[in-house]
């Protein structure tokens, strides 16, 4: 095994990624019981597929696809290898090839949420369902056209060429697939599509939830950090969400040690800390109105105003409001 594991590193950028092998090749399990749904399809089995699906390896590829697009995984003489991961394993996962990194990438962090950015929360109230609704539908509807159209705008015309032929490849597929086995086809590919656009909207949803109207550019106040939750341990440290945009590009492995030699900082920013919760619970418990038990999660961090409990309702519920 050791032995294995030196030829996979000799193949990376960064010896530090070598659980992303491990993990992309423990996916790749999921191609062959697929390949079962289409060849004698029961319910039974297809079950115990999406249970697997969601509750072993849904939420660690996704943030390894997100992991692997800020940082190339392999050598760029070994780069036809970085294709195995969207373009092979991403559909499986719901993710159309290219479209990840042309909406994350290319202008997600480029836009930072604020007015321009497709997926901005700021415009809606993010403790209302129907304003939730009314984000994710038009993202459901309308993501992937408005994403091309941006980018035509900015002169990305590469970018406008992966999202196109990522998405229109991917439906493609999905379209003769269902003429052939449309019920293992809604299992395999069709369901997860649709779901996993709900789940990371959700989760932007959480992670931008709350934003300063005085200071939206400002990356300690337009976004959240959530610390000491099993998300973090499973999903690469994805909670660190503040460090990651302000060093988009630092290792997940070096994130917590960057917050907690930061917490000061954070604090005179009046950044917004959760303990041991994840963005999609953040996203949950606006949706039922809870602000309360966020209010319990808050973290007091040195250097910030000091605040009683209704203080912090306050502060929560002043960052919620459209604008």
């Amino acid at each position: 095994m050791e032995a294995l594991n030196s030829r996979l590193s000799a193949l990376l950028n960064d010896p530090r990624d070598l659980p992303f092998v491990h993990l992309a090749l423990q996916c790749s399990s999921l191609i062959i019981a697929a390949g079962w749904l289409y060849w004698q399809f029961s319910w039974p089995v297809a079950i115990v597929y999406l249970l697997v699906w969601a509750f072993v390896f849904l939420d660690r590829f996704t943030l390894m696809l997100h992991c692997v697009s800020h940082r190339p995984l392999f050598k760029k003489k070994h780069k036809w290898l970085k294709h195995y991961i969207p373009w092979v394993l991403g559909p499986f996962f719901g993710q159309t090839p290219e479209t990840y990194f042309s909406h994350h990438m290319g202008m997600h962090h480029a836009e930072g949420n604020l007015a321009n950015d497709l997926s901005s929360t700021m415009k809606y109230r993010r403790d209302k369902v129907s304003h939730w609704l009314r984000y994710f539908g038009r993202f459901l509807a309308f993501g992937v056209w408005e994403l091309a159209a941006y980018h035509h705008r900015k002169g990305n015309k590469k970018l406008v060429k992966r999202t196109l032929i990522g998405e229109l490849t991917a439906f493609a597929v999905i379209a003769l697939l269902m003429t052939l086995h449309w019920r293992a086809t809604l299992v395999v590919f069709l369901g997860p599509l649709v779901g996993i656009r709900m789940l990371m909207m959700a989760g932007n949803w959480g992670q931008h939830a709350f934003v300063d109207q005085d200071e939206p550019d400002n990356d300690f106040k337009s976004s959240i950090t959530c610390i000491n939750s099993r998300y973090n341990r499973r999903c690469f440290n994805d909670g660190y969400h503040i460090v990651h945009h302000r060093k988009p590009s630092l290792h997940y492995t070096e994130m917590a040690t960057e917050f907690d030699a930061n917490r000061e900082l954070y604090g005179k920013q009046d950044a917004i800390v959760f303990d041991g919760i994840d963005f999609f619970q953040v996203w949950l418990y606006l949706m039922l109105g809870r602000k309360d038990w966020l209010a319990r999660r808050f973290v007091r961090l040195p250097g910030a105003p000091e605040r009683s409990d209704a203080d912090v309702l306050q502060l929560l519920e002043s960052r919620l409001h459209p604008f």
